[in-house]
């Protein structure tokens, strides 16, 4: 299971049909939780998914909108008898406000805290890049390792079948055939997520080659100006980012309630996300990671602990 569950799409004030912020990215046995705004917990009840689902924490910074539902989530693990241990990822220079938050939850959780104060990997195939706003803020990426698949044709005419195919695939050559000879490339997956920022070099290294993008997209693009002002991204500017860097699907959220129609919104971005689809995100909307495309790049483990 790789998908992405929307909790929330709201930007600083939630409406009537719009909550705070809240992403969870299902990614086989892991459950990555992104930026759990205010009434987090309820919504992962709407949306028919668990906090036991949930291993790791993300936030890109410390703004309520993106952590102010921290304590009731992790106390709904405690609630529901998680054991496993959860880590938390976050910019360094919230320790402080972060701390506070955590101790307002129930205690009882194997929450391990990790602070992070520079670009680089977090954990295995989790890496960060620094954002632009007006706190010290990070946008997150998670890439799976490159692989091979097996070619069916070309293991029968070199005669491999049955358990030699997995002595192949684990030692890479037998009976003088190359894995290679009888695979081609599977480029691991990546999924983006670039939350409060104006344009900067860090959002457009997170977009590269991602197979899917979360973007904010507060502002509509006659709007720009107050989007320079808030450090925000348009639409417009959104759509650029997946185009810049080659994405697959861009994922449209953080709106502003200024936009009760957030249609003409994703259309903006269209006009300038190149090949990408574009999608604006709903509250509790999901999206199945989409179908592997060519030319993807490295990675790490997924999720794995560091």
């Amino acid at each position: 299971m790789r998908e992405l569950v929307v909790l929330g799409t709201a930007s600083q004030v939630p409406t009537r049909t719009r909550n705070h912020n809240g992403y969870l990215l299902r990614w086989d046995g892991a459950g990555l939780l992104f930026d759990p705004g205010e009434g987090t917990q309820r919504q992962m009840i709407h949306a028919g998914v668990s906090a036991a689902q949930v291993t790791r924490i993300c936030l890109t910074h410390i703004h309520g909108d993106h952590c102010y539902g921290l304590p009731g989530v992790l106390s709904r693990m405690v609630l529901d008898g998680v054991e496993h241990p959860v880590d938390l990822h976050y910019p360094a220079s919230g320790e402080e406000v972060v701390r506070a938050l955590v101790s307002l939850a129930t205690p009882g959780l194997d929450l391990r805290l990790h602070p992070h104060g520079g670009p680089g990997t977090v954990a295995a195939g989790l890496e960060v890049r620094p954002l632009h706003h007006r706190v010290e803020t990070y946008g997150y990426r998670l890439t799976e390792p490159d692989g091979r698949t097996m070619v069916p044709e070309r293991l029968a005419a070199a005669g491999i079948a049955g358990p030699d195919v997995g002595r192949l695939q684990r030692e890479g050559r037998l009976r003088g055939v190359r894995l290679e000879d009888v695979s081609v490339p599977r480029p691991g997956r990546r999924v983006a997520v670039v939350m409060d920022t104006a344009p900067c070099p860090g959002a457009e290294e997170l977009a590269e080659r991602a197979d899917l993008l979360l973007a904010e997209s507060t502002f509509a693009d006659d709007d720009a100006a107050l989007a320079a002002r808030y450090l925000h991204l348009t639409a417009g500017q959104a759509g650029a980012l997946a185009a810049a860097g080659g994405a697959g699907t861009l994922v449209l959220t953080h709106f502003s309630s200024r936009y009760p129609d957030i249609a003409p919104l994703a259309e903006q971005a269209r006009r300038r996300a190149g090949g990408a689809t574009v999608l604006a995100a709903q509250d509790l909307e999901r999206f199945p990671l989409p179908p592997r495309r060519p030319g993807r790049s490295r990675g790490g483990a997924p999720g794995a602990r560091p």
